[in-house]
């Protein structure tokens, strides 16, 4: 295992050394699908602080972590629709965390599931930031739109909105960590934080275009998404706590640790200069948080390797290769995104 992070090569769990600035270059050449750029350019002009970068990222990653029952003719739309809720999730935690903008986050949670005289209300009479719902809102209508085509909506769309509900509720908490950071514990961080990698709407989506995927076994594919989501939000936060410390932002587990052992205050993190905030962080790294999080996932990555024979339908073994693979594109993108 190494992480070497912002340097030439980052690899964990035995992954192929990456080029750091040859893996930036790689994600820069993807080509997004016109209804992404589409969104991409909406959200830049009503967001204006997201890289590019990040829906690459995420668009390039899809294929090593979509579920092998997937129709093989239906994995760019599969891609298109993950990439486009990515999007729509993330200017969603953008509001609960970043910008502490509750009541429109509020709204906006509420789209995929009917907001009540929504879009007839006068938004900014409201309090609320017009452009962003306007936005949610027609980015939920594309993604939707595209989903009820699929061969299988029906079958999952009911466990779908109950994992989007969970997704959303996993902001709330974060949202509220962050306005009330005394509440800050590692096991709520785990047991919630997670559901923000929207592992499971991903999943669900994946099965809306999965004739071949066995339902008896569904309840065997979650508890495996489980342990997988929780893996990826450790590659999450050891590569991206340090931005979100920078902003304010207690989410991180590595943060909660921090603040949990007296490593840090919350109020030297809300009064903190770009001076201050780097002093935090290597005071962090001195304690060795990230280094134990790095081994949490190694530990988690081997235990679920020995349950995936309970699915057969799905090649597990392959989704979990997937995670690590996500795991190591983490790792290789810190510092952009």
């Amino acid at each position: 295992m190494a992480h070497e992070a912002r340097g030439q090569v980052t690899t964990i769990s035995g992954g192929t050394d990456v080029n750091m600035g040859e893996y930036k270059r790689s994600v820069e050449n993807v080509e997004l699908p016109p209804s992404v750029r589409e969104f991409a350019n909406r959200c830049d002009r009503v967001i204006g602080d997201r890289d590019r970068f990040l829906w690459k990222w995420i668009h390039n990653l899809f294929e090593e972590f979509t579920l092998s029952s997937v129709s093989k003719g239906a994995l760019a739309d599969v891609y298109e629709r993950k990439t486009l809720l990515t999007i729509f999730v993330t200017v969603l935690d953008d509001l609960a965390e970043r910008s502490g903008d509750r009541p429109t986050f509020e709204i906006g949670r509420r789209i995929p599931f009917g907001v009540d005289g929504f879009p007839d209300i006068d938004l900014e009479r409201a309090g609320l930031e017009a452009p962003v719902l306007e936005l949610l809102a027609d980015l939920w209508g594309e993604i939707d739109g595209g989903l009820r085509e699929a061969p299988q909506y029906g079958d999952y769309a009911d466990v779908f909105d109950y994992d989007l509900r969970q997704t959303f509720d996993a902001m709330e908490y974060s949202g509220l960590l962050n306005d009330q950071p005394m509440i800050a514990n590692r096991t709520e961080a785990e047991r919630h934080d997670a559901y923000n990698m929207a592992m499971f709407p991903y999943a669900g989506i994946d099965l809306m275009h999965s004739p071949s995927f066995d339902r008896d076994e569904y309840g065997a594919l979650r508890s495996l998404i489980c342990d997988l989501q929780q893996m990826a939000r450790i590659g999450n936060w050891i590569t991206t706590w340090e931005r979100e410390l920078a902003e304010g932002d207690f989410s991180s587990g590595v943060v909660v640790c921090a603040l949990r052992r007296g490593v840090i205050t919350p109020t030297e993190v809300t009064e903190a200069d770009e001076k201050t905030v780097r002093r935090l962080i290597d005071r962090i790294k001195s304690h060795g948080i990230e280094s134990e999080f790095v081994r949490e996932w190694e530990i988690r990555n081997k235990t679920v390797r020995k349950r995936t024979s309970e699915v057969e339908s799905v090649d597990a073994d392959a989704f979990v290769d997937g995670i690590q693979a996500v795991m190591n594109h983490h790792l290789a993108s810190e510092g952009y995104k």
